[in-house]
């Protein structure tokens, strides 16, 4: 059975005309290529300055000019843990659309290696940046909702743009400097936002539990996460924490991903379906709810996963103070409020049939947005890797984002 809403036909075909080759989805073949895992897979160390996080998700082997990018496979955890080795722009492009890489920052980091990639298909030095900027736009098609992954890949075409490189080599060399700069400065603003996050848990989870939702952790970025990055530095300062995670549907995010994560990093996690979370807030379980964002808006509304939205509904309405967790690269400023951020649609399939299950009849109408927005005020404050966003509005956000 394919049932795939009309929206999603439009997506691709929007894909299909951009400045480069659009390509269709990679037999399995050629997207799997398992190796042992790495031996830092789970390493866990106690002190806030020197966590690592629970996988290593990205990362590239090789030098600028025959290296690739290795990506953890996340749509085969918690089962399997193999990597994908990405040669070719289109294997990358694909692992974005199909979720092998996700998460607002690990996106964007993926993508600056991507672009690498993609540079070493090029032969033409006279018009090896026009091409690149093309390579760039097909990228940016994979996924519209993630604010990171444009950033980053803007970031490096602008840096190529003011080079004064002397060969399409020398661009390359300046490539994976830039793309590693951008990775290493996800690891350490994951670092950060643990350090601003880690006294809101101590303040609201000495007697309760946290809650969040989808994944934000690790697995979504190049260090410890975003909403999950306190989690860790609070743990590792003494804290006895519990976590709800919500399952996240229809991809199930946050039982697959986030509760695998915390509990390979010792963490005591408990899976939950999206509807039992009104239960267990009622219950008084919770102490303080945290999620990530893929965008947010200069008057702080913030898209998430779908499902956000309701929990921080329920979260006001039961009194349960709820933060959102990004880093400065998430907000996009050129964007007045959230009404403007575009929501991605994924396939009807993901619902009707899930993980190969058909779960729904055949020629059923489907609508599967895959994000939605928070608005502002429903946001107690936002941690970012530069302080925390308290009250939620355009001043506070500007204040933080651009103090030295």
């Amino acid at each position: 059975m394919t049932s795939i809403h009309r929206g999603e036909k439009e997506r691709f075909a929007a894909a299909e005309t951009t400045p480069f080759r659009a390509f269709p989805p990679l037999p399995a073949s050629r997207l799997l290529s398992p190796v042992a895992p790495d031996s830092r897979l789970f390493d866990m160390t106690p002190s806030p300055t020197t966590i690592q996080p629970p996988a290593v998700v990205i990362e590239w082997v090789g030098d600028a000019h025959t290296g690739y990018l290795r990506l953890l496979d996340q749509t085969l955890l918690p089962t399997e843990t193999t990597y994908l080795d990405c040669r070719d722009a289109e294997t990358v492009w694909d692992a974005i659309l199909r979720l092998v890489v996700r998460g607002a920052p690990a996106i964007g980091v993926a993508a600056g290696y991507g672009l690498l990639v993609a540079s070493q298909s090029i032969t033409d030095e006279d018009d090896f940046l026009v091409k690149l900027e093309q390579a760039s736009a097909y990228l940016e098609s994979s996924r519209p909702t993630a604010v990171n992954l444009a950033w980053a890949l803007q970031r490096i075409v602008s840096k190529l743009q003011t080079a004064d490189a002397p060969s399409a080599n020398a661009y390359r060399d300046i490539l994976l400097e830039e793309a590693r700069a951008i990775h290493a400065e996800d690891t350490a603003m994951c670092l950060a936002i643990g350090s601003h996050a880690a006294p809101l848990l101590h303040e609201h989870c000495q007697t309760q539990a946290a809650l969040t939702h989808c994944n934000a952790g690790a697995l979504a970025t190049a260090g410890i996460g975003t909403a999950t990055a306190g989690m860790y530095v609070a743990q590792a300062e003494g804290l006895d924490l519990t976590v709800y995670c919500d399952e996240t549907r229809p991809l199930l995010q946050g039982s697959r991903l986030t509760a695998w994560e915390l509990q390979q990093a010792g963490i005591d996690a408990i899976i939950i379906t999206d509807n039992m979370a009104a239960q267990v807030l009622r219950e008084g379980k919770v102490g303080m709810i945290i999620v990530g964002s893929d965008r947010i808006a200069a008057n702080g509304d913030a898209a998430n996963k779908i499902g956000t939205y309701g929990l921080a509904i329920l979260a006001a309405y039961h009194n349960i103070p709820f933060y959102v967790a990004a880093p400065y690269s998430t907000f996009d400023r050129t964007l007045e409020t959230g009404d403007a951020i575009p929501i991605e649609l994924r396939g009807g399939d993901e619902i009707t049939n899930g993980f190969g299950r058909q779960t729904g009849p055949d020629n059923i109408g489907t609508y599967a947005p895959a994000f939605d927005v928070t608005p502002a005020k429903l946001i107690r404050g936002i941690v970012t890797d530069k302080g925390l966003i308290t009250p939620v509005t355009p001043e506070a956000i500007q204040a933080v984002l651009d103090a030295k």
